[in-house]
């Protein structure tokens, strides 16, 4: 070899030695993330580094989201008020659902801060045009300010209807800001959105760029979607905006996913959410407490809801505990439906416990990939699971894409986060967890419906899957600490 070839081998060896050292002894990550990224930097050393730089690195910033506001509307007094009354048991649960669990109540409460709100209303969408149907009604209804955060966000039939009537609304003086992320919306600029703009309304998105074609902060995406309208009216869950989510894309068919309409207290932690993420994106708009972002809500229902939200900038992994509580504390029956099932070992052994203490344990995948390796992956885990008692099911009526849990028909939860480690520890998530019998059995019985869309994978005909298939688990499997 030349010398110059030598130099170039000799740089690559040491930059792959001193990441190395970095990612055992300064990343601290899990050993399992730790030897999956060793294993590429040794066997793909050039490209290794480079997807390493893009993909690995650990996200170390500092108070990321951060606003002077919070103060102002009492959320840390309250939290403050909430952890107490629940340690000395004079805390006033209004329903027996909701004190029943006071414990998972408490863990967000001390673990995301998460306010408990009793007072709300709550309609559940399973269908994207019923979903977006209302979304528009609610739109163009806004009388002083909506608030709009999307993963996703196409300006195709579905995309360019909405952003009308954002036009429509901002014309008419109401205040309009909208936030995406910029890898989820590739191809989608500020400047595409620039007659909302024109009109007054405010564009920003999340983790862009700082050249064209590198993203350092790649890996790191803000996954939620959430609407605010006047203060009064919350939507989070699943559906991003695009035409494929009313099941016009012929790859994926009928889209299911599941989505919240939400009036009642609970829309104040979905606006302060909004208002820290707009807030971080925003170079120089931020947005200031005012009493219109949080007016007085009239009581709306019942429901018990802690709004939760997780990211990489956190200690813990927030919604993932939240559901390791929820599998703990089942009695019944646990019912999953999610797109992606890569959870990390301890999540595996929850269910994996609860199957064998003979609990009803129900999984629903889709029948399809929208990413291959995350689809054998999933495979692979759900194969795992079947030896120990649990049952799984294929959805076959297109895409599924709802991120749901229900246990016992008495708490749930739905938002945006996957069961999978880049929704654990990657993405910026946000979930609704809910204490009602009502809502939770309406749930349960969404779940029951799509059993009979659903064709069962039993673990005798896992067992007889193809060598092609066990080939592809087996290498999604290695990889999936890093999917």
């Amino acid at each position: 070899m030349t010398p110059l070839i030598n130099l170039i081998v000799t740089a690559i060896l040491i930059s792959n030695i001193g990441l190395a050292i970095a990612l055992i002894f300064l990343e601290r990550r899990d050993p399992t993330s730790t030897w999956a990224w060793l294993l590429v930097l040794f066997f793909i050393p050039i490209f290794g580094f480079f997807i390493y730089l893009l993909l690995g690195r650990q996200l170390r910033e500092k108070h990321l989201f951060r606003w002077e506001g919070r103060h102002k509307i009492g959320i840390d007094q309250l939290i403050d008020y909430q952890i107490e009354a629940i340690e000395q048991g004079t805390f006033d649960f209004r329903l027996d659902d909701t004190a029943h669990y006071r414990d998972m109540i408490y863990l967000h409460l001390r673990n995301n801060h998460a306010v408990l709100t009793q007072d709300n209303d709550i309609q559940i969408f399973n269908d994207g045009r019923a979903k977006f149907d209302a979304l528009i009604h609610d739109l163009e209804q806004a009388k002083d300010h909506i608030h709009f955060q999307y993963y996703i966000l196409r300006l195709d039939h579905l995309g360019k209807r909405i952003y009308d009537v954002l036009i429509r609304k901002a014309k008419q003086g109401v205040k309009v800001r909208v936030l995406f992320d910029d890898i989820g919306s590739r191809g989608l600029h500020k400047r595409h959105l620039k007659e909302l703009v024109a009109h007054g309304g405010e564009v920003e998105a999340f983790f862009p760029a700082t050249l064209p074609l590198i993203n350092p902060r790649l890996n790191y995406r803000n996954h939620r979607k959430i609407v605010v309208i006047d203060g009064r009216i919350g939507y989070v869950g699943g559906f991003n905006v695009g035409d494929e989510y009313l099941g016009l894309n012929r790859r994926f068919g009928y889209w299911r996913d599941t989505h919240l309409r939400i009036e009642g207290s609970s829309v104040h932690p979905l606006q302060t959410r909004f208002i820290l993420d707009w807030n971080q994106a925003s170079e120089k708009n931020d947005i200031e407490y005012a009493e219109r972002y949080f007016p007085i809500i009239p009581r709306k229902g019942s429901v018990g809801v802690q709004i939760v939200s997780s990211g990489p900038d956190e200690q813990w992994e927030q919604i993932k505990d939240g559901y390791l509580k929820m599998i703990f504390i089942a009695k019944k029956y646990i019912y999953i439906q999610t797109p992606y099932f890569i959870p990390d070992v301890s999540f595996l052994d929850a269910l994996r416990i609860a199957c064998l203490s003979g609990i009803d344990v129900r999984i629903m995948i889709p029948n399809k990939p929208d990413h291959m390796f995350v689809y054998w992956a999933t495979y692979s885990n759900v194969g795992l699971l079947l030896k120990a008692g649990a049952k799984v099911y294929i959805y076959e009526n297109g895409f599924l894409h709802t991120k749901q849990i229900v246990v016992d028909d008495e708490l749930s939860t739905v938002g945006t986060a996957n069961i999978d480690v880049r929704s654990f520890k990657l993405n910026f998530e946000i979930n609704a967890f809910i204490y009602d019998r009502e809502k939770s059995h309406e749930l349960a019985e969404l779940f029951e419906q799509d059993m009979l869309l659903s064709t069962e994978l039993t673990y005798d005909m896992y067992l007889e899957r193809s060598r092609m298939i066990k080939i592809k688990e087996s290498v999604s499997r290695l990889l999936s600490p890093i999917l």
